[in-house]
């Protein structure tokens, strides 16, 4: 016998009764799996009786592995035969004292389930119309990055180091006037104003002359990787041996031909290549915004109750990606972090937030889907698979026996929602 009562919109308690019938073939499975592990006088491991075993060590040493495996078998059938949507594990109420050989038992599964969503407005929604045009200046921006990419640093020999410069120096750090470990190097290259050393060091070096000896006063961020340098006061004596300077070559058809671009010969073609890059840029961001602006609406127009275990497992699974992409680079997640210098509690704070508003969006998207009635085709499914097996350079059959199909509908079905919403914007010039 199974009661389902709910006991908030994402919460809801399972009264399950396990037969005295089930609990006994519990205890044959509990039997089955200890007495390969039990010695007795007489026998050879593995292979004493029933009967012996439980004059031995009593029937009762055998419950607490019949009566979990019973809760897990009863547990997924109620669940299953209910049609309960559970998000995360159960928390699981029994009285052990209360069971008895021969007799059926009762547990309560007080479990969180998928959240009910009641939908706010989310047609018609305004937004401002997007610019949509790419100016004249833009692609010039554009044309000076390329023209930075390709230039050459030439010695200066005149003047003294200032911001944009490369300075080619050495360099020893102190700290209470001791050398440190990894503070010292000879020919050192770096571009001033980059931000690539501690702070406080380049700004410090603008004005130095050729040969010049300086010593640089600066403090260790209080996130800094190394432990022993965290906030402190360090000095670093520096020697400037060259200063460089950009020279940007001059655009002109050589320059455009030297690139290399199929079918760009010319300036004119280089600047009528690079307006359709950025138009095509420009559109790709316009749409993300109209979508970002549609679902968080949406969402925030509507009403759910989010469980703390769904969105703490959800949280668990963005730190697992995170965890891999850590490992991509050999790291750990707390190497990682210090690179990133997000310290772990605030990187922790900064997933439950995300877990929350991804599980939020989500909800709203298929709850909207089901309102809709949108549907995935088998014309669709069939581009998502050829999309698959594009990406991962497979064979359509390939991806079809690797991939459920379910999950396939899923992600139609989610796009063409998001899409659904971007149709239904009113948006106003």
């Amino acid at each position: 016998m199974t009661k389902v009562d709910k006991i908030s919109g994402s919460k809801v308690r399972i009264e399950i009764e396990v037969t005295k019938e089930q609990f006994e073939h519990g205890l044959d499975h509990a039997f089955n799996h200890v007495k390969e592990e039990v010695e007795v006088k007489g026998f050879r491991k593995g292979s004493v009786p029933r009967a012996i075993f439980e004059k031995k060590f009593g029937v009762e040493s055998l419950y607490e592995e019949a009566i979990n495996h019973c809760i897990q078998d009863s547990y997924v059938e109620a669940i299953t035969s209910q049609n309960v949507m559970v998000v995360a594990q159960p928390k699981i109420d029994l009285d052990i004292t209360k069971v008895e050989r021969g007799k059926s038992f009762k547990y309560v599964a007080e479990v969180a389930v998928k959240p009910e969503v009641t939908l706010g407005e989310y047609k018609n929604l305004k937004f401002n119309k997007l610019s949509d045009i790419v100016l004249p200046l833009t692609v010039d921006v554009e044309i000076t990055k390329l023209l930075e990419q390709n230039a050459e640093l030439a010695l200066k020999e005149e003047g003294t180091l200032e911001d944009g410069n490369t300075a080619i120096f050495d360099f020893e750090g102190f700290t209470d006037g001791e050398p440190f470990e990894g503070g010292k190097a000879e020919n050192y290259e770096l571009l001033i104003g980059s931000g690539q050393f501690i702070p406080g060091f380049e700004p410090q070096m603008i004005g130095m002359a050729l040969g010049e000896e300086k010593e640089i006063n600066v403090t260790f961020p209080e996130e800094y990787q190394s432990e022993n340098l965290k906030g402190k006061d360090a000095v670093f004596k520096v020697k400037l041996h060259e200063m460089k300077v950009k020279e940007l070559p001059e655009l002109n058809d050589e320059f455009v031909t030297e690139l290399e671009r199929e079918g760009i010969k010319t300036v004119e073609d280089l600047k009528a290549d690079t307006m359709k890059t950025l138009q095509t840029s420009l559109e790709l961001k316009n749409k993300n915004t109209l979508i970002d602006f549609a679902v968080a609406e949406a969402a925030s127009n509507a009403s759910f109750e989010l469980p703390e275990e769904m969105i703490k497992e959800e949280k668990n699974r963005l730190m697992d990606n995170v965890t891999q992409q850590a490992k991509q680079y050999n790291l750990d997640l707390d190497t990682y972090l210090q690179y990133t210098g997000i310290p772990k509690d605030e990187f922790e704070k900064n997933l439950m937030k995300d877990a929350e508003k991804s599980l939020g969006f989500n909800l709203v998207i298929e709850e909207i889907a089901k309102i809709e009635d949108i549907q995935a085709t088998d014309e669709e499914r069939d581009v998502k698979y050829a999309e698959i097996a594009a990406q991962y350079k497979m064979d359509v059959t390939q991806v079809k026996a690797a991939v459920n199909v379910e999950a396939v509908n899923q992600e139609v079905v989610y796009r063409k929602t998001i899409d659904f919403l971007v149709e239904n914007l009113d948006i106003t010039k």
